[in-house]
């Protein structure tokens, strides 16, 4: 991946320049995400990927887009979200793809993202 930088408690500058770009609406779910993903997962290498952040752990990937409503979480095996989704039916989800919106999230604890997070990512 071209730009790819190892997380250090900064992103690179084409990372940087997408997330100062979120919505003030969604940058602190955007925010929370990108803090659960870094705080498991230290040593992630973070680039752009298909335009949106992308974490990568080994072969593992975890993409992390923001929408006019909300955020997008994308990278898990089929049916590795299955817990998540039977838990949040609420949630908007398509093939391989969740959708949050910052008020249904607001209702989803820590605990339950970082399972997802870690759904996608091992562990």
């Amino acid at each position: 991946m071209a730009g790819t930088a190892r997380h250090n408690g900064t992103v690179d500058e084409a990372v940087q320049h997408y997330i100062d770009a979120i919505g003030a609406a969604n940058r602190p779910l955007f925010d929370r995400l990108h803090g659960l993903i870094l705080g498991a997962y230290p040593d992630a290498v973070v680039a752009l990927s298909y335009g949106m952040p992308c974490y990568r752990v080994g072969a593992h990937r975890l993409f992390v887009g923001a929408w006019k409503h909300g955020i997008s979480v994308y990278g898990w095996q089929q049916g590795r979200e299955a817990a998540f989704t039977a838990r949040h039916p609420g949630v908007k989800t398509s093939k391989g793809t969740i959708q949050l919106r910052p008020a249904e999230a607001a209702g989803i604890g820590d605990d339950e993202l970082a399972g997802l997070v870690r759904a996608a990512l091992g562990g």
